[in-house]
């Protein structure tokens, strides 16, 4: 289980912000789709200001939407909140938005 994140079969097949509802707060995450399981991560932003134009160079994995890359430009990164939940173990359930 070494490598159980760096499989070259893997697929990403969506990406995006949510908010999670964790007992009494609420927590932006950002969630990865893969085709085998669901990464929930938290987001971060880095405090420090980065100057002039430079940020603009960092490099960023071109596969990302163009929100999470210029999201990580500006310094913004995201942390894993807990273990991967395997596809074949996640129950799905729609919730009465009241």
């Amino acid at each position: 289980s070494e490598n159980i994140l760096s499989s070259a079969n893997r697929l990403l097949l969506h990406e995006g912000k949510l908010t999670l509802a964790e007992s009494t707060r609420l927590l932006d995450v950002y969630l990865f789709l893969f085709d085998d399981f669901l990464l929930i991560t938290k987001i971060k932003r880095n405090k420090k200001k980065y100057g002039g134009s430079d940020t603009g160079l960092i490099p960023v994995c071109p596969s990302l939407t163009p929100e999470l890359q210029s999201f990580i430009r500006e310094g913004g990164f995201c942390t894993v909140l807990d273990q991967p939940i395997p596809l074949d173990r996640l129950t799905l359930k729609n919730v009465d938005p009241i």
